[in-house]
Order: C-alpha cells, then sequence, then structure tokens
C-alpha cells in the first residue's frame, strides 16, 4: 500500500521498515519457558531482544522436548522454537559486576520482560525502584501464574492445574471421562504470547503518560480467555458450559461436528447449507434421492430451531454426510467441497501438515537457521505479513553467552533513549485513534476489542440482513434468544459503536468509504477477496485514506489453493492439528473447546496491529497486515512441529498424563461432575501425597518411587488416587494439598470462576449496564498493569445502537442526506 515501485530501493527498504515495525526497540528478557514467547513475537517484529542468562543458562534450554542424544545448549527444541531472533549474554545478578552491567543495560532497554514469582531480579535483591532509576520510562512485564499478589498468587502450579483454574480443562473431553487439557504445553505459551499485547498497550501508555509501567500477566486469565461463550455463562443464562466432546450445541439441539473420512476424521457442520452445498454429490454417490433438492435448505436451520416439523432433521444431514465421508480420504473430501462451498476440514497431525500444499504455496515454512545443529527441519515462518511482506526474523536461536562480546561492546557507547516520540497526554493509551471494524465472528472483534477498550474509538460494522452469527448464540441472557441477548456476541465487542448498514447496497458502501477515510485503523474478516469484491479494495482504501492501516484475517489467508475455505475456529483448529493433541488415545480426537484458534490468533495479530500503529505515530506510514489462523494457530505448536522432524516423535492425544512427571490426572471429588487436577512433580510431591492419602499400602510398592516407576504404573495410581478423592470435597482437599506443595487446582465452571478469590481480588470480572440485558459481567483482561484501572470500559452495542451518531458526528452526514442513504436502502 506504501509503494507501488517495488523495484526501487526506497520501496525495498519501505518493506523491510513496515516488516519491522518495532526496529529500535530494545527488550531484555529474563524469561524461562513461562514467558520466552511474548519477547520472541516481539523480535519477530523487529525489536533487540536480548537474552541474559544466569551462569548455567536458562533453564529453558534443557526443557523437554530434545533432540535424541544430543547434550548441546541447543538441545531443546522449545528454546530453539521461541530464542530464535534473540541475542545471548551470560551475567550473574549475584556478581556485583555483572549486575552492574545489567543495570547498564536496562539503562538502553524499552521493555524487560521475566517469568514467576519470585522473579529473577528480586531473587537477585533488585527491587523495582532500581530498575525504574536506571530507566525510569521502561515497561516492565512479569509473566505469573495468577498475578502478582492475591490469596493464589504463591501457590504452586502446573499446566493443568492453571489449565484447570482457568476453566478450560472443564470443557474438553467426553462426558463418560474426566475432563482433558491438551496433551501438548499451552498454558505457558498462551500466557507468553498475551504478554507481547500486555506488554505493547502498556509502552502506548508510557508514551502517554511519560512514566515507566509495570505489567503482570495472570496465566490463570488467559485459559479463561480459552473459554470464549463459556467465560460468564453461568451469570448470563444461569447454567454453565460443560464438555460434550466434539458436539456443539444450536440452542438445545446438539450438532456432532467431527466425522469420520476413510483415513481419518474431519470437522463439519450438518446444517442446511451443508446439505445444500453437498446435495449434488449425494445425489452422484446415491445416498440420497433427488427429492433431496427439493428442500429449502436456506430455511431449514431457522425452522429446526422454531420447533417447526421439517422434511429433514440435522440427524439426517449428519447421517447423509458421514456416509459420505467414510468413502473418500480428507484431502479430496476438503478440496471437493470446497468447489460446492463447504468446508470439511480435516484434522490434521503434524505430518499431515508438513505436507499440507497450501502451506508450502504460500511459503510458510522457514528453514532452522544454519550452523545451529540443524539441517533442514522445518519450522513455522512468520506469523503473519506486512504489505504483502512475511515477518521474517534470522531465526537463529543462540548459544549460551554468544553476543557477550557485541553487547558489552554496545554498552561501552551512549545508547541514546527515547526514540520514540511521545503522544499526547490523555487517560487513556489509545484514546484519540479511529478504527473500523468491518470484522465478525471471533478473530476480528477480539482484537478490535483490544483497541477500544484501551480508548480507541471503534466503530463496528453490521448489518441486520446477515447478521453477526454470534448474535445468534448463546449464551442468551436469561436463556432468552434475541439478537441483542446474545453474550457471546457481547464479550468480544466491548466499549464499541455499532452501525447497521447494507454493503450489498451502493449508499452502504457509500458510507462504509467514508468511514474508511475517517478511519486510523480498517479491520475485516471476511473470506480473502469478498472485501474487495465488496468495493473496497486496498487500493480503494490507500486512495480514500493513504495512511491507514489494514488489517485482513481469515481461515487461511489469501494465496494458496485453499485461500477461499470459509469457516470458524474449529476449522482451523482441526487443521492446525489441535484436534489430535486433546482427548483420550482410546477414542477418537475431542479437540480443544469450540473455535480454539480464535483464541490464539488475536494475540498474535494485536501485538502486530499495536507495533504498526506505533510506527504510523512515528512516520505517519500505514500499511496492510494480513494473517490467517492457520499460521497463527501453528505457533504454538512450534516445538512438537520440530519434534516430529527431528526425533519421529508425533504428538497425539494422551488424556491428561505427561512424558515426564507422574501421577497426574483430574480426579473425581464430591459432587455432581466435580473434579480436581493433582500433578505429582517431585519425588517429595509424591511423599506428601502419599502422607495426605494415609499411607495406603498400594501407594508404598518401591517401584513408585521413581518418576519412571510411577509413570510405568499410573493406571494402578490413578485408581487409587481416584478412590480416595471420590469422597472428599474438592475445595477443601485443594486447600490441603496446596498446603503441601503439591500442584492442584478444582476443575472450575463458569460459577466457580465468579466466585474465585483471586479473581475478586484482581477484579477481572466487570460489570457493565446493557441496553437490552441490564447489568451484566464482562471478563476482563488478561494482566495489569500498575497503576490503570483498565478492562472493558462499556457494555456491547445492540445492533446498530450508534447509526446516526455515527453519521452525524463522525462522517457528517446531515439530516437530509441520512433520509436519501435510508430511502436508498443504504440503512439497516
Amino acid at each position: 500500500m506504501n509503494s507501488t515501485n517495488s523495484g526501487t530501493t526506497n520501496a525495498s527498504a519501505e518493506r523491510l521498515t513496515a516488516t519491522r515495525p518495532l526496529a529500535g526497540i530494545r527488550v531484555i528478557d529474563l524469561t524461562d519457558h513461562r514467558g520466552d514467547v511474548g519477547p520472541w513475537m516481539l523480535a519477530e517484529l523487529g525489536a533487540d531482544v536480548i537474552k541474559v542468562e544466569p551462569p548455567n543458562g536458562c533453564s529453558t534450554r534443557a526443557l523437554q522436548p530434545i533432540r535424541d542424544d544430543d547434550t548441546s545448549d541447543l538441545r531443546s527444541l522449545h528454546f530453539s522454537a521461541y530464542a530464535s531472533n534473540k541475542r545471548s549474554i551470560q551475567l550473574d545478578l549475584d556478581d556485583l559486576s555483572d549486575r552492574e552491567s545489567f543495570l547498564r543495560l536496562v539503562e538502553t532497554a524499552d521493555f524487560l520482560y521475566e517469568s514467576g514469582l519470585p522473579c529473577r531480579t528480586s531473587d537477585a535483591g533488585l527491587d523495582r525502584s532500581q530498575i525504574s532509576e536506571r530507566s525510569p520510562r521502561i515497561v516492565h512485564v512479569v509473566v505469573t501464574p495468577f498475578g502478582a499478589d492475591g490469596p493464589r498468587a504463591k501457590d504452586s502450579n502446573s499446566e493443568l492445574s492453571i489449565a484447570s483454574l482457568g476453566g478450560s480443562t472443564n470443557l474438553q473431553g467426553v462426558p463418560q471421562r474426566p475432563p482433558v487439557k491438551a496433551s501438548i504445553p499451552q498454558v505457558w505459551r498462551h500466557a507468553g504470547a498475551e504478554s507481547a499485547v500486555a506488554g505493547l498497550v502498556a509502552h502506548s501508555r508510557m508514551l502517554t503518560t511519560g512514566e515507566g509501567q509495570y505489567v503482570v500477566v495472570s496465566a490463570q486469565a488467559c485459559m479463561t480467555w480459552t473459554l470464549l461463550n463459556a467465560m460468564e455463562a453461568h451469570e448470563i443464562q444461569g447454567a454453565d458450559i460443560h464438555r460434550s466432546g466434539t458436539q456443539i450445541r444450536l440452542t438445545e439441539i446438539p450438532l456432532q461436528i467431527r466425522i469420520e473420512a476413510s483415513d481419518g476424521w474431519l470437522i463439519a457442520l450438518s446444517r442446511g447449507d451443508t446439505a445444500k452445498a453437498l446435495g449434488p454429490w449425494l445425489i452422484e454417490e446415491r445416498i440420497v434421492d433427488p427429492s433431496w433438492l427439493e428442500e429449502d435448505w436456506d430455511t431449514l436451520d431457522h425452522r429446526v430451531l422454531s420447533g417447526e416439523d421439517t422434511g429433514h432433521t440435522f440427524s439426517d444431514i449428519f447421517d447423509a454426510v458421514s456416509t459420505l465421508c467414510l468413502r473418500y480420504p480428507r484431502d479430496v473430501l476438503m478440496r471437493r467441497g470446497l468447489k460446492l462451498g463447504v468446508t470439511l476440514a480435516p484434522i490434521n497431525d503434524v505430518e499431515d501438515l508438513l505436507n499440507f500444499d497450501h502451506l508450502e504455496l504460500r511459503k510458510f515454512w522457514r528453514t532452522a537457521a544454519d550452523n545451529r545443529g540443524f539441517s533442514d527441519e522445518r519450522i513455522p515462518g512468520g506469523f503473519l505479513s506486512f504489505d504483502g511482506q512475511r515477518l521474517a526474523g534470522p531465526r537463529q536461536p543462540p548459544h549460551l553467552d554468544e553476543h557477550h562480546e557485541e553487547i558489552r561492546n554496545e554498552l561501552k557507547s551512549d545508547r541514546k533513549k527515547g526514540n520514540r516520540a511521545a503522544a499526547l497526554p490523555s487517560e487513556l493509551p489509545l484514546q484519540g485513534l479511529k478504527v473500523a471494524d468491518f470484522s465478525w465472528v471471533g478473530v476480528g472483534p477480539i482484537t478490535a476489542k483490544a483497541l477500544a477498550d484501551h480508548g480507541a474509538t471503534v466503530v463496528r460494522v453490521e448489518s441486520g440482513g446477515r447478521l453477526d452469527p454470534l448474535r445468534v448464540n448463546a449464551p442468551f441472557k436469561d436463556g432468552i434468544f434475541g439478537e441483542n441477548r446474545s453474550h457471546f456476541y457481547g464479550t468480544f465487542n466491548t466499549s464499541k459503536m455499532s452501525i447497521d448498514i447494507d454493503l450489498k447496497n451502493p449508499s452502504g458502501i457509500e458510507i462504509a468509504q467514508k468511514l474508511i477515510a475517517w478511519a486510523d485503523v480498517v479491520i475485516e474478516s471476511w473470506s480473502p477477496g469478498a472485501f474487495s469484491r465488496a468495493g473496497l479494495s486496498d487500493e480503494v482504501i490507500n486512495s480514500l485514506n493513504p495512511s491507514a492501516i489494514v488489517v485482513h484475517t481469515s481461515l487461511l489467508a489469501s494465496g494458496g489453493p485453499l485461500s477461499p475455505l470459509a469457516g470458524y475456529g474449529y476449522h482451523a483448529a482441526a487443521i492446525a492439528g489441535y484436534y489430535e493433541v486433546v482427548g483420550w488415545p482410546d477414542l477418537p480426537p475431542d479437540g480443544p473447546y469450540l473455535a480454539y484458534t480464535d483464541t490464539i490468533s488475536p494475540r498474535f495479530i494485536t501485538p502486530a496491529l499495536l507495533a504498526a500503529i506505533d510506527r504510523r505515530r512515528q512516520t505517519g506510514t500505514g500499511c496492510v497486515i494480513e494473517a490467517a489462523q492457520l499460521e497463527c494457530g501453528l505457533q504454538l505448536m512450534a516445538p512438537e512441529v520440530l519434534d516430529f522432524q527431528i526425533n519421529n516423535y508425533k504428538a497425539t492425544r494422551r488424556g491428561n498424563r505427561d512424558l515426564a512427571m507422574g501421577p497426574q490426572g483430574v480426579y473425581p471429588v464430591q459432587g455432581d461432575d466435580r473434579w480436581i487436577a493433582i500433578t505429582v512433580q517431585s519425588d517429595e510431591n509424591w511423599l506428601s501425597l502419599q502422607m495426605l492419602m494415609g499411607a495406603p499400602q498400594w501407594a508404598a510398592d518401591k517401584r513408585f518411587e521413581t518418576t519412571s516407576g510411577r509413570i510405568d504404573g499410573h493406571d494402578l495410581l490413578d485408581r487409587g488416587i481416584s478412590e480416595w478423592t471420590a469422597e472428599l470435597d474438592g475445595r477443601d482437599l485443594e486447600t490441603k494439598l496446596l498446603a503441601e506443595g503439591v500442584p492442584a487446582g478444582l476443575v472450575a465452571r463458569s460459577s466457580d470462576l465468579f466466585a474465585d478469590a483471586q479473581y475478586q481480588h484482581l477484579g477481572f470480572y466487570r460489570w457493565h449496564d446493557h441496553p437490552a440485558m441490564g447489568r451484566v459481567p464482562y471478563a476482563g483482561h488478561q494482566y495489569s498493569i500498575e497503576g490503570y484501572d483498565h478492562g472493558p470500559r462499556a457494555a456491547s452495542p445492540l445492533l446498530g445502537e450508534h447509526t446516526f451518531e455515527v453519521l452525524t458526528d463522525f462522517l457528517d452526514f446531515d439530516a437530509d442526506a441520512i433520509a436519501r442513504l435510508a430511502i436508498d436502502g443504504g440503512l439497516g
């Protein structure tokens, strides 16, 4: 968008600058695996990230998965994935000379990232005042399990306990078995990614206040944000949402979305539009007779949900589609389905992904860096593109202390701080930013909400003739259906304004073009090319507003054979391999809850957008950002992609078990379908658990004295622990386990989250008055910024609630012009 003369040196430099919007920013990285994804993302966006490691190196260098038979400091595939693009220097913060070098480094930095409580600086006796004295405007980010303080802040924890306390475990798995977490690490990867969002929001606030910022990320809250419509369900509809395998609900009617193919499984919705699109193929295969096409499939969903008698049901569609799918492999089904206009998304594993031609044609994969002990293994490439250029950091994981000399040489010369121009003082960090939000469903609206909640004026463009699907999806306030009563929509659209226009009408397009001319940021999440076909191409946007930042997000993005594939986050999660790693090894894949990549993608798009906004503030230059849900999702699976190529280990579902410790599981406690997560991380944990259980004879077997013995005997241990926990009160048991240092957490439902003392301490849920629903709660931010009482600023809007206000106050239409727009059909 910035230049059409791509062959010139200036244009090339401009594109390079666009793909490195954080160039000139320095980040000091003291994180371990609990926060390293955030600084890695900032490095991808162009920041200089310096990993300051203790004398023996960061503990993450030994983290599983590791390269078989490798003892080098690059043996950890997690480290190789999320330390690439960083520089390494070894400093002992307990040594006075090294401590001074560290503080000198802090003087040059814009960000300081740390993991856990206590964090590394506090362990070394460095308090925050010493850090802020050296760098008064620094943004200090700490990624924690539960927050910096509060009743749960110092509790022992594990991936499983945090996922359970955050609520995600409750929603995954089949009702006949215990709830399950993902079988690959996700908690700290989510928290690390969200720390990039948190840090850049705080950086924007620093520019408006001129003061340093202290930011704390809660991993528990990050997992709660993977619940989507279940976050506030109990308070809205009076009932919790529970796990149902791969069934989703349209009101009270369950739909099975997992369907078996001849070579595996896929995800598809057996609804009216699917039946209509596949009708000719079903008739060709003689699965249905020609009368199938006589059904009014366009209205079937509404008629079924309204309780009308219909000629066909959702079950009929499912049976027909299932019969078809059993005859063909997943890839054939996906590609012919695309031609017919229906999404049949394969449930892939990591091997499938490496052979997926769409990713090859989009040049997604990168080859691991040379001379790092790697050869030709592929890793996920940049998570999005700026102006058609994918992010392309050097992807070279550093050896321990590799950059010692060059960093110390840099410290000998003064590096001038404050290369970012200060913003105008304001109460909110993004106040004055104007956003035209043409997106719908999940990823786009969540991204725009992140701006709205911090002061941006966000106008959500909607159409009463084609409602955002979330407006007709539960939970509904008091269980009463209504387009203005859905809290699924509400959660993702706080602090916004809503305008109702018809984008299929020339007058509606006229309004859209004026809105684009007004905006600083334009966001859309239509299928690739659809926005352009509606008359709103990048060229048109550039002509209307040359400095606009444009964000395109879709399932698979443009430029590949499957780009037109439309769908939701559960389709992208299946293609990205997440269904394969959630569930039980002896059952078909259950997958993560609902539209999982809708919870990952905004964590990657929002930092890129905030970085682009910062760059625009400095230069006045806009850009075009494009992101695929699939490609964002794959960033949180990078170590497993390497593990398959290097060790021939294919990540798959393991229930709640861990390859490196045990026992670990979700066990029954008193109550209807109530559970507790327990993780034995060490021999000491095992001794403590035995003591709490009353030292039963079955647990005293000597083979259980070692981790390997406990893993081998996991079945027996699970039975014994389950018999013990089943008679106990879950909250009381959680307290006793934590008192002994054993990571544990009650598997939380949304009703439990509202009662969670830690969330009450943090003020996580925020209540606002909604015009149709009354006073309702909204899940807050997954991080806190000291001195800034932030969260959703206002309730979500009614459909078209602000149409007249936007037209008159923002777009300068007078009463006569608005009347003309209405007569012409441009308004909803």
